[in-house]
Order: structure tokens, then C-alpha cells, then sequence
């Protein structure tokens, strides 16, 4: 275990511990009063201060709860082997992805959970994302391609991947206040696990953000963009029909927000049809979406 997650130095209040972790300081309270952990110091005033060991048991929790295992119970693992939890051996990213497409193929659904359990344990979330999910993902779907699998075993790696993104989104829960971003997939555009990954980074970020899902119609995106207040909308896209259905009703977008921003492999491999939209490119990757999303809505990290 390194000296980070050993040092039990209270270094941080309640609020940052919630925007490192995006778990609501009422939840901690509630952890510590019904199953003993964390265990927070309290200054002279009575204040919580949250050491690095108390952030690493917030994440272990938080990764258990992620798997289904419920918080009692979790709790109970934390206390009857922290130091192991912690010290288990780090693998690296390519090997998770090897691990996971393996798993993925063979049907076998526990394993691939308990691959991503390792990854949350030693990884941000936006590195499992980045460096596990989505290269995962873009091998089997090459496999597809190639012939190699049916698009059953595509289907259900894309099912149950999105599955556990929208718990990752729905953990990293909704700030009160700020920017509104609405993101969503164009027209008869069904690849969401980019749009929906921007839309983690951006909640995990404390962005206000909605995501709408697969096949939105612009007229009905415009509607409820322009219903929740928003500061931006992002459409992803990943081939020229989507583009056309869009083309022809970006107007109604324009209308609605300052910032309008378009991502996906159709602007990824054409850039320059973000600009033809009226709207901006976000970047060839969820990461650096969302440092562009934070740059225009003047956001710091």
C-alpha cells in the first residue's frame, strides 16, 4: 500500500470530499452513522476533515456499490481487509482490456464485472473508460467487422457496457447549480457509449448535464434544451446520414443555445463539418471533450 492511501492526515472538508468523489456529504454522514465508515476527525468546531484513507474507503464503497454489492455489506469488506483491498496488484490497462474482450466473448458477464471492479480499484473512472471500456469495446466490434464473432456477441458487449455507464453516470450525481449541458445522439445514430462517456466526465466534472440517448430527433432535443435552460448542447454522429438528418433542422438548435458542439467518429474523421454545422468540434476522445466543455462554459477543473 503507498504512503497516500495509508496517511490518515485530515486534509479535506466534507464539500471537497464530495467534489472529488461525487458522493453527497449526506450519504457520508450516512455511512458513518449507520456501518462505522469512513471515520472522519473533527476539527475544534465539530467540522468533519476526511484524511487520504478515508477517500480510499469513500472509493472502495463506491466501487462495491457500483458492482451490486450492497453498502452493509461493503462496509463489512472494508473493515475485515482494508490493507488487502488496497494492496491488490495493480494490472495493467492493456491487460484489462485483453481480460475483458476474453471474458466478454466467452458470455461470461460475472467475470467481466469483477474486471472492472479491478479497474475501479486501481483507476480513476475516466481512465477506465478511456483505457478499458472503450478500447474494449472498439476491438469487438473490429471482430464483428472481420468476421471473427456474430453481432450477438457485439450486441451484448455494447448492452451490458452501457449498463454499467449509465450507473456511473447516475452515481456521479446532479449538481445544483451552474452551466446545463444537454448531449445527446443525432438522428438514426445508435453508437452512444462516446456521447454517454462525455456525459460522465461532465457530471463527474460538477456540470449539470442530461444525457437523451440514442436517436434524438433535433426538433424534440431543441425542445427540452431549450425547457431545461442550457448552456450547451453536444450531438454525436458517427456517419454522413445522421449528418444529413441533422443539416437540414440545426437551426432550431442555434436558436436555443450560444454553444452548440458536435463529436463522433463522422467529425473525428471530418472536423471541418462541425464548423459547416455552425458548431464546434469536440475532440477525437471523451477527455478532451470535456476539457473543451469546461473551456467554453468557463469552468475550472
Amino acid at each position: 500500500m503507498t504512503s497516500q492511501t495509508t496517511d490518515t492526515t485530515p486534509l479535506f472538508t466534507a464539500s471537497e470530499v464530495e467534489a472529488r468523489t461525487s458522493v453527497p456529504a449526506t450519504t457520508l454522514r450516512q455511512w458513518e452513522r449507520r456501518y462505522g465508515v469512513p471515520n472522519p476527525n473533527r476539527t475544534a468546531s465539530g467540522y468533519r476533515m476526511y484524511s487520504p484513507l478515508d477517500m480510499a474507503c469513500i472509493e472502495f464503497l463506491k466501487n462495491h456499490i457500483l458492482e451490486g454489492i450492497p453498502i452493509s455489506r461493503a462496509a463489512e469488506l472494508w473493515r475485515e481487509a482494508p490493507n488487502e483491498s488496497l494492496q491488490a496488484k495493480t494490472m495493467p490497462a492493456s491487460q484489462l482490456v485483453t481480460e475483458m474482450i476474453a471474458a466478454t466473448l466467452a458470455g461470461d458477464m460475472a467475470r467481466v464485472e469483477k474486471v472492472l471492479a479491478q479497474g475501479h480499484a486501481t483507476m480513476p473512472v475516466e481512465d477506465v473508460v478511456l483505457e478499458v471500456i472503450q478500447p474494449s469495446l472498439i476491438e469487438i466490434g473490429e471482430k464483428w467487422h472481420r468476421g471473427e464473432i456474430t453481432i450477438a456477441h457485439e450486441h451484448q458487449a455494447t448492452s451490458f457496457i452501457k449498463g454499467r455507464m449509465l450507473q456511473l453516470f447516475e452515481l456521479a450525481g446532479i449538481p445544483r447549480s451552474g452551466p446545463v449541458v444537454v448531449i445527446a445522439c443525432g438522428p438514426g445514430e445508435y453508437h452512444e457509449i462516446g456521447a454517454l462517456a462525455i456525459g460522465i466526465f461532465l457530471r463527474r466534472a460538477g456540470i449539470r448535464t442530461h444525457y437523451l440517448g440514442a436517436n434524438m430527433p433535433v426538433v424534440d432535443l431543441a425542445r427540452f434544451s431549450r425547457e431545461v435552460r442550457a448552456s450547451a448542447i453536444m450531438l454525436s454522429c458517427s456517419s454522413a446520414e445522421v449528418i444529413d438528418a441533422i443539416r437540414a433542422q440545426v437551426h432550431l438548435l442555434q436558436e436555443v443555445v450560444p454553444i452548440l458542439i458536435f463529436g463522433g467518429r463522422a467529425f473525428n474523421e471530418r472536423p471541418d463539418l462541425a464548423k459547416e454545422l455552425g458548431g464546434e468540434y469536440a475532440g477525437a476522445h471523451a477527455g478532451q471533450a470535456l476539457g473543451y466543455f469546461l473551456a467554453k462554459l468557463g469552468v475550472t477543473a
